[in-house]
């Protein structure tokens, strides 16, 4: 079965989300009105809408860091997630986990990062040399 996954969001500020989501992040827009606006967020639907961004708290542990709760986020293949961490770095994202790689030379090995869009959404994005070994054990 091939599927898209869909998640609307809220964000204070579509130009700003514009800016981040299509500028920073390069996703392509969608469709939108006055209230709210679609991006193709690495194959798959965002909808952010004018609103008050959800409530997080640092309770999510990777490794020794603690990470916003609940976030979101995309698996992409080892060089397109290099890509992306150049991206970010050039764009002087703060990170909230600086990319970097865990689990190395184990079941599981994954480049993760982790910022937040301008509204303190947070996100992470994993890289895998083979996104045949995300669910590895």
């Amino acid at each position: 079965m091939q599927s898209i996954f869909h998640l609307a969001f809220h964000v204070r500020d579509l130009d700003a989300a514009r800016r981040f989501y299509g500028n920073v992040l390069g996703c392509a827009e969608g469709r939108s009105t006055d209230t709210w606006v679609d991006f193709d967020f690495f194959g798959h639907q965002i909808s952010l809408h004018l609103g008050e961004p959800f409530a997080t708290t640092r309770t999510g542990r990777v490794g020794d860091a603690m990470v916003p709760m609940p976030h979101f986020g995309i698996v992409l293949a080892l060089p397109d997630w290099q890509a992306l961490a150049k991206r970010l770095k050039a764009a002087d994202i703060e990170f909230v986990l600086e990319p970097q790689v865990r689990f190395e030379g184990q079941p599981g090995e994954q480049w993760t990062m982790f910022f937040c869009d301008p509204f303190g959404n947070p996100i992470e994005v994993k890289g895998f040399r083979s996104l045949a070994a995300l669910y590895d054990k």
